[in-house]
């Protein structure tokens, strides 16, 4: 199985599309390999910290089960 290079926008941990485990993504591109999800969501969120950017994790059927956002958040206007 390919990489998902529809994945775009900060830091996604996802079931590994090569194989067993997790890895995360940065724009589609495997940036770590990881055996356990735990490890997998550590490493993603020190790197999106990192990178001032969101952190997305997937559940194993690739839908997002969490966000969490570490960069600068713009400003919510009212309306």
């Amino acid at each position: 199985m390919a990489k998902n290079n529809s994945i775009s926008g900060g830091v996604h941990t996802t079931p590994n599309p090569d194989g067993a485990g997790w890895v995360n993504q940065v724009k589609g591109k495997v940036t770590s390999s990881h055996r356990l999800k735990e490890r997998a969501v550590e490493a993603g969120r020190k790197l999106a910290q990192a990178r001032k950017t969101e952190h997305t994790i997937h559940t194993l059927k690739g839908s997002i089960s969490q966000k969490n956002s570490y960069g600068n958040d713009p400003r919510q206007s009212k309306g």
